[in-house]
């Protein structure tokens, strides 16, 4: 049932707007106010302003990062809009708009929220890695290396988001350990680590799962609906239990964790005594077909 409602158009972007707002809470509240930079584009942006304010000896002035990151979200949208489509487009424009809206308006701490700086970066790491989660899972993005790195995929490279975020901002934190300080750079590394991390967990189309449904009597009315509800590529054989002796078929569909759940409801209401085994983070093949937004 859950997973019914959330599939609702406009269940959707509130939850998708409701991931960007978490993405400038934990960026303002945790990460500005301990002098850390976010990494992706905003960091590179974040970086500028620094420099900016730092040659013209301005040392509390407004910080327009993220209005800068909107402005260089502008080419990387058109990119989007070519190879993702019209509707992530339309979701991710607004979820940049309010990612900007509350980078520019939350209010920054004059004091850290959380002294200890490895606390802070956990913080700041979780939330905004549940909100990108959060937005990728209900079919928008932030822009930035998230829409870069699903293009990328889309055309076939094999990175998860959060392994794209971590080799560009590797770069980035370099440049801040030569301009700033070491100490500036790890607490930095390490917030990006526990984004990446909460990130991949969260957004469930870049986990890949295999299913192995054992049924007696529907495994063509169960093939069916792999076919022409999730458009998944699926193949049976015929098994025998070894204690009862009764011939089963074996149903094996690789797909998204993210499309397990539709799958698990049509098998619950076909066949509640089917059994099935779910293995995460297979390995497949090019031919198995991405899809990184809903």
């Amino acid at each position: 049932m859950l997973h019914t409602t959330i599939k609702n158009k406009w269940v959707r972007v509130l939850a998708a707007a409701a991931g960007a707002v978490l993405c400038g809470l934990g960026v303002n509240l945790f990460l500005v106010p301990l002098n850390l930079y976010t990494g992706g584009i905003l960091g590179v942006c974040q970086l500028l302003r620094t420099l900016i304010y730092q040659a013209l000896g301005i040392t509390d002035g407004y910080d327009f990062s993220g209005i800068l990151y909107y402005l260089v979200n502008i080419p990387i949208f058109l990119m989007g809009f070519r190879s993702l489509g019209k509707d992530f487009f339309r979701s991710s424009l607004l979820c940049v708009t309010v990612y900007t809206g509350a980078l520019s308006l939350v209010p920054i701490p004059s004091a850290p929220l959380v002294a200890d700086l490895l606390t802070g970066c956990l913080l700041g790491g979780a939330i905004v890695g549940l909100g990108s989660g959060i937005m990728l899972t209900y079919g928008a993005s932030c822009g930035g290396t998230d829409m870069l790195s699903l293009c990328f995929a889309k055309r076939g490279a094999r990175f998860t988001i959060g392994r794209v975020n971590i080799v560009f901002n590797g770069i980035l934190y370099g440049l801040c350990g030569i301009l700033f300080s070491v100490e500036t750079m790890i607490y930095s590394i390490l917030y990006i680590v526990f984004c990446s991390v909460v990130l991949d967990r969260v957004h469930q189309q870049s986990i890949n799962v295999q299913m192995l449904i054992f049924t007696k009597n529907h495994a063509v009315d169960l093939s069916d609906y792999i076919l022409q509800h999730l458009h998944r590529g699926v193949t049976w054989w015929d098994g025998q239990g070894v204690y009862t002796g009764e011939k089963v078929k074996i149903i094996c569909v690789c797909l998204s964790k993210y499309e397990i759940n539709d799958l698990r409801e049509e098998l619950h209401r076909q066949d509640p005594h089917a059994f099935y085994i779910v293995q995460e983070g297979v390995h497949l093949s090019d031919n198995f077909i991405r899809r990184l937004s809903e």
